[in-house]
């Protein structure tokens, strides 16, 4: 049922003038469906207010909320066509009425963490681009019929809106920076093992697909009580985000995950000066894959020790600052952060293995992103003593991987269950770090188990095989010639 509402609602979105890509589709059906869990949400927290002889006072004015301009109905609980706004009036109370008011929610609270605050950022921040009041009114009657209540009602959703998260890295407009591959966050979460009562974080949290799995990691990790289970949901996850579709799709992705108020903040991480991260801010577990090859300003770059343009250099900066001695954290990067020999590259690897155990590398293959070519690292490590070994791990998934054969989480079932030993096979291997150059703190992957094959022919064998060869491509050309 689900599936198919969201092939409807995109069918709609696709005919529509104001919606060009899927980055578009998943924009527009992501503010509509958060308007709508907000409202079951608010009438869920009403009713267990008045179970308990409370009173629960609503975040949406009477005349903003779902069941009054998007769903109004009749007394027999269908859609009261006499009472809908469609067309130019629907399109003019969303724009020149919903949308401003639910923005000026940010300036009424100085939370950001509360879901007032969030109303206001992701209604500041996003447009309505349908530009169709008939369009819109389709797409509300079909967001309508979803629902948020049962826990596999929402494990569906989550499963079809990560669906379309994935797809907006074939969309362009830098869509693919949200989407790091299901199976290797899986994998990452696994071998960091958030525990119950640790704090998680991610700095570039994009679509909160780190947050996300790690959430449902440790939800499954235990029979929880009440208290732990509130805790998941208040003081365990936290994240933040520069790009405002990023922030929104984030926002609603926890929503479906089952975090009901998620803590990720609308900011530049890095605009933030590392000489001033307090104690009290700092974190158990990062979890992250931060933009590479961006170029940062100069003034943002005096904001950390090690200056550089490189985005990622400048995240790894951070986490390792939003530590906690004890700390654990597992951050994708591109592999040629193990070797590059700019001062940078060398000042940042001699910073992470003195203050840091860089307990294991995991070296994924080309094509584990989809639509780069960048060939990436995970570093996995520990705040708090120097590293003494590296266990590294080479990943051989003997395939091409692209669109039709992504990575998967058979592919990593090796390396996960092998790091929990540092087992060494024909893909694993140690470096002690007394063998590493000093100078340059090279730590680039060389599998010492890889054995190059050795031609032990003589020239003259060498020489009949290319004549060998050339005869039979004489050969070939005059069959084709003579078809011709």
């Amino acid at each position: 049922m689900f599936e198919e509402a969201f092939k409807n609602i995109d069918n709609v979105l696709w005919k529509d003038a104001g919606c060009s890509s899927e980055l578009d589709y998943i924009e527009q059906t992501s503010w509509i469906l958060f308007l709508k869990y907000l409202d079951d949400y608010e009438i869920d927290k009403e009713t267990a207010a008045l179970l308990n002889g409370e009173t629960y006072v609503r975040i949406i004015d009477q005349e903003f909320r779902w069941k009054k301009w998007a769903y109004p109905k009749t007394n027999d609980g269908k859609l009261d066509y006499n009472d809908i706004l469609t067309g130019d009036y629907l399109l003019d109370f969303v724009n020149q009425e919903l949308f401003p008011h639910l923005a000026g929610f940010k300036q009424s609270t100085d939370n950001p963490r509360s879901i007032n605050y969030k109303i206001g950022e992701i209604f500041s921040e996003l447009r309505n681009r349908v530009q169709s009041g008939y369009a819109l009114r389709d797409v509300i009657n079909k967001v309508n019929d979803l629902k948020f209540l049962s826990n596999e009602e929402k494990l569906e959703l989550s499963s079809l809106y990560e669906d379309k998260i994935k797809n907006m890295g074939n969309a362009g407009r830098n869509g693919g920076e949200y989407y790091t591959p299901r199976p290797l966050i899986k994998s990452i979460v696994k071998v960091i093992n958030p525990k119950i009562g640790e704090t998680v974080y991610d700095g570039a949290v994009g679509s909160a697909g780190f947050l996300c799995e790690a959430f449902d990691w440790m939800r499954k990790s235990k029979e929880l009580n009440a208290a732990e289970f509130q805790q998941l949901q208040t003081n365990t996850f936290f994240g933040k985000e520069k790009k405002s579709l990023a922030y929104v799709i984030g926002i609603m992705n926890m929503i479906l995950h089952g975090v009901e108020a998620p803590h990720i903040i609308h900011t530049n991480t890095l605009a933030e000066n590392l000489a001033d991260v307090q104690q009290k801010e700092r974190v158990d577990v990062i979890l992250a894959n931060p933009p590479f090859g961006g170029k940062e300003r100069s003034e943002i770059q005096q904001n950390f020790p090690i200056k550089t343009s490189e985005t990622a250099y400048l995240f790894l900066q951070h986490f390792i600052k939003m530590l906690k001695s004890g700390g654990r954290c597992g951050v994708v990067i591109k592999n040629t952060f193990l070797s590059n020999v700019d001062n940078a590259s060398v000042a940042l690897r001699k910073q992470l293995l003195e203050e840091c155990n860089l307990f294991a590398v995991l070296d994924l293959p080309q094509g584990s992103f989809i639509g780069t070519g960048v060939k990436t690292v995970v570093l996995f490590f520990e705040k708090g003593k120097a590293t003494e070994k590296v266990w590294y791990y080479q990943l051989d998934v003997a395939r091409s991987m692209g669109k039709t054969n992504p990575l998967n989480e058979r592919d990593l079932a090796g390396f996960v269950e092998t790091a929990k030993t540092k087992q060494l096979t024909e893909n694993s291997w140690l470096v002690d770090i007394g063998s590493v150059n000093t100078e340059t703190w090279d730590l680039t992957v060389n599998n010492p188990n890889t054995v190059e094959e050795v031609d032990n022919r003589t020239p003259q064998e060498i020489i009949a095989e290319i004549e060998q060869l050339d005869e039979q491509a004489a050969e070939a050309l005059q069959k084709i010639k003579e078809l011709l």
